[in-house]
């Protein structure tokens, strides 16, 4: 396992981000949001799960790992990035990568956590929920959801009453990527960047009052 890197300045707290389901480290959303981040002072790390990586090499798509396994990989990439970065280490990821950082933030020592398109639900599956990780957070949590997401929208996400310690941040229009309608006058750029300075805004208070 190897973390890609982008370095904002050595003492700059850091977010260590683990990618969706189905695409890779290095997709479009995410490298574009770890572009943002480091623009706004955090240092990335990304890495890629064992599924992920065995597609890399051999082109061919396989489904996640088990949860044990993908917690596992967590684990591989929180150590290393301890290892890399000297300020805080923050974890999180989009949708599948988020959740596993949740699960992982139950047992790691880390200040919080930030769900880009957290899947509070499977596709068109409203009442098979996964809150259950969120109601048991030990630590500061921070969810990015558009408001059309399929997996989460703000009509159910509001009815779930989700502990105090997990804010959340709408994207007005956007679904499970971000991505809004073209009659809504936003843009998925618009809104990756919006979640950007909302994670680096987190990430920068979080910080400073796990130092108080």
């Amino acid at each position: 396992m190897a973390l890609l890197i982008d370095r904002a300045r050595d003492d700059a707290p850091a977010l260590v981000l683990a990618h969706g389901a189905g695409a890779p480290m290095d997709s479009g959303f995410l490298q574009r949001l770890s572009e943002l981040l480091c623009e706004l002072g955090i240092n990335v790390g990304r890495f890629e799960f064992p599924y992920m990586v065995e597609r890399r090499l051999n082109g061919k798509k396989r489904p996640p790992n088990r949860q044990s396994e993908l917690i596992q990989a967590w684990h591989a990439a929180l150590a290393m990035a301890k290892q890399e970065f000297n300020g805080p280490v923050f974890i999180g990821g989009k949708s599948l990568g988020g959740r596993m950082a949740a699960v992982l933030a139950a047992d790691s020592n880390v200040p919080g956590v930030i769900c880009f398109g957290y899947p509070f639900h499977p596709p068109a599956k409203p009442d098979k929920l996964r809150v259950d990780t969120l109601q048991h957070l030990p630590c500061e949590t921070l969810i990015i959801q558009g408001t059309l997401d399929k997996l989460g929208d703000r009509q159910e996400v509001t009815g779930y009453a989700l502990p105090e310690n997990i804010a959340l941040q709408w994207l007005e229009d956007g679904d499970h990527d971000f991505k809004p309608r073209v009659r809504s006058g936003y843009s998925q750029e618009q809104h990756i960047a919006t979640a950007a300075r909302a994670a680096a805004d987190f990430i920068v208070s979080t910080a400073v009052r796990s130092l108080t």
